[in-house]
């Protein structure tokens, strides 16, 4: 019986006779695993990514207050632009219309105050309306175009652009003989050329300043194309 009960009392099992000191050493080894640098070797080339990913938004939070600032800029040109026209069209037609032409360079260049129903220069004058819409779409477009506006010189144009464009269809709006068809106020008379205003001014100011930067390459938002 003894013999029997040494036996019973001995199980031949690997469980009970090593299997908790392997399952020991293995979780030690998996700890020294867990614990060298080879174990965090795997989450390493994330980091890249992640600060790849925090460059670009570091970068997009730059370019959004540059950005405000050339909207700014064409704004601040476009009321500028704006201003001027409209205090010289009401000074013309308060002290110099129904007037005497003013000389300011002998017979090359005078102030005279005509109203004209056509276009920058006095073209097309039998198509007052459709002037007016054309205005209308050029300040729309600009509008458009200044969200995604990061250069200054296209700021600048833009700007001259649309202050012109308002003052102008101020006129169109605002002047008889009715909404939509009024005349122009025009006042600088070079010789030999066509009465004009300093709306007409800032208009072809700023169409020439965008066809110097077509030419350059330089788009609104910035990028240069390299010929």
């Amino acid at each position: 019986m003894a013999e029997a009960e040494r036996i019973i009392g001995t199980p031949d099992i690997p469980e009970a006779a090593g299997a908790e000191p392997e399952h020991t050493d293995k979780s030690a080894a998996s700890g020294e695993r867990s614990d060298s640098p080879g174990a965090r070797e795997p989450a390493e080339p994330a980091e890249p990514s992640g600060s790849g990913s925090g460059s670009e938004e570091k970068a997009e939070q730059a370019e959004r207050p540059r950005g405000k600032r050339r909207i700014a800029v064409l704004f601040t040109v476009a009321a500028l632009a704006y201003a001027l026209d409209l205090v010289s069209k009401i000074i013309v037609v308060a002290k110099l219309e129904h007037h005497e032409p003013i000389e300011i360079i002998g017979d090359w260049l005078r102030f005279e105050a005509i109203r004209n129903a056509g276009a920058a220069f006095g073209f097309g004058e039998a198509f007052t309306v459709i002037f007016t819409v054309i205005a209308t779409a050029v300040i729309v477009v600009i509008a458009r175009l200044a969200r995604k506006l990061y250069s200054l010189p296209w700021a600048i144009a833009l700007g001259l652009l649309l202050g012109g464009a308002l003052g102008n269809l101020t006129d169109r709006i605002f002047r008889s003989p009715g909404v939509f068809e009024g005349a122009v106020v025009d006042f600088i008379a070079p010789k030999g050329f066509a009465v004009f205003n300093l709306a007409d001014s800032a208009i072809v100011c700023g169409g020439i300043l965008i066809v110097l930067l077509s030419f350059r390459g330089l788009d609104p938002d910035g990028t240069v194309h390299k010929n």
